[in-house]
């Protein structure tokens, strides 16, 4: 990541003479599909592609990618395509554009096989002019954050119009279920670029990006990368992601602790939370969201706890304990409210970047949301098909009650 980092500040022409291989050197090899990729050619995916009529972006990306004549050209390339799939995914979601067929606007999971039918073809793509390793990993990385909208946070100039960040994530534990959807990255592609109405009366615009369920791009930066520019200039942050059934939860406490459970590529992670300058890295981090209003609000159909809970090796002790108040003085994160994967933390780099930033007025914090399930009679992934309306509605419920949760936050005071 280094590496890439100080190609960004070169000049475009030298960025593609350091990462393309000399004229007239073959092409370097193709980089293997990953875990994710892998799952594409189940049933599901393709279905989910086809119904959304997401299933056209590959080919014509591959295609696309054949034209390119330089490193240069193809980064352009993956730029457009990224960024592209990013905003038809919003404008889908948000009523523009044609929905494809079978397939609500609300759905998350076109943008999510589609992004690695694109990654697929990247890997797989062997240019004429060639290309090294770094710069193959360049470019993914390119199309990565700008299909995530990572990239695209822009607020409007001026005084008088709040400024609120969301973020969301993949679908996950897709071995399990190819069918699953986030009900956290449907949220961020419905509130991408809207205004609302905060509770205090003021004008807010929203802006959103969605993250992977992968361990190695949280250790490699991405969650600092993206919030670092914006968050001294909102006025609320929340990171979402899907929790307990049944319930929401505004998290209390954020815990420094891996809990090893795999990610989308398969892979596990035991151990503190990988971040810059562990020497001044807490244990704890907490919420500033008012969990206090937000909990005794009525903003929809599903109740909403204030989470206090946590997991702990208390001081001088190495058997982990309980804490439903809250850690204790002196003791070591094992789970934090949102317990001890992606949710977990994600909250807690974004908060430790907040407190890092001296930000201490700004109000930030996760957002559980209920587990996203599909109706009576369709829960076998084997024989389900892969929406039904029940499953639309609870997304559609999930996703408007968090809208009114930001509303509320935003304008409370």
């Amino acid at each position: 990541m280094t590496s890439i980092r100080s190609a960004l500040a070169l000049p475009l022409a030298a960025v593609s003479l350091a990462l393309a291989t000399p004229p007239g050197q073959a092409a370097g090899t193709t980089t293997a599909a990953s875990v994710e990729e892998a799952r594409l050619d189940r049933a599901a995916p393709q279905e989910i592609l086809r119904l959304s009529g997401f299933d056209s972006l590959a080919p014509q990306f591959a295609d696309a990618l054949t034209d390119a004549d330089s490193f240069a050209a193809a980064e352009r390339t993956v730029v457009r395509y990224g960024s592209g799939l990013w905003r038809r995914a919003v404008d889908r979601a948000q009523g523009r554009g044609g929905a494809g067929g079978g397939l609500s606007r609300d759905d998350d999971r076109p943008l999510y096989w589609s992004r690695l039918a694109l990654t697929r073809e990247l890997r797989a793509w062997q240019p004429g002019f060639g290309i090294t390793e770094e710069g193959r990993t360049r470019l993914l990385d390119r199309l990565e954050r700008s299909s995530r909208g990572q990239d695209s946070i822009r607020y409007p100039a001026g005084k008088g119009v709040k400024r609120i960040l969301l973020t969301g994530f993949d679908p996950f534990t897709l071995d399990r279920d190819t069918r699953i959807s986030n009900p956290s990255g449907a949220t961020a592609l419905a509130l991408d670029g809207t205004w609302l109405r905060t509770s205090d009366g003021s004008l807010a615009r929203v802006e959103t990006a969605v993250f992977p369920v992968r361990w190695q791009d949280f250790a490699d930066g991405t969650v600092e990368r993206t919030l670092r520019p914006h968050l001294p200039e909102v006025d609320l942050f929340t990171t979402v992601s899907q929790g307990r059934p049944g319930r929401f939860d505004i998290e209390r406490t954020n815990g420094a602790w891996r809990g090893g459970f795999p990610d989308n590529e398969n892979v596990s992670r035991t151990e503190t939370v990988p971040v810059a300058d562990p020497g001044t890295q807490p244990q704890w981090t907490s919420t500033t969201l008012p969990y206090a209003a937000i909990t005794a609000a009525s903003t929809g159909r599903y109740p909403v706890y204030d989470n206090t809970s946590v997991t702990e090796l208390p001081a001088g002790s190495d058997t982990p304990v309980v804490r439903p108040g809250g850690p204790t003085p002196g003791s070591a994160a094992r789970a934090g409210g949102g317990g001890n994967y992606l949710s977990n933390e994600i909250a807690y780099r974004a908060t430790l970047l907040r407190d890092r930033l001296g930000l201490t007025r700004l109000r930030g914090g996760h957002v559980h949301t209920p587990v996203l399930e599909f109706g009576p009679g369709n829960t076998d992934p084997a024989t389900g098909t892969v929406t039904d309306a029940a499953f639309v509605r609870n997304r559609l419920d999930i996703i408007a009650q968090v809208r009114a949760i930001v509303a509320l936050a935003a304008g409370s005071r």
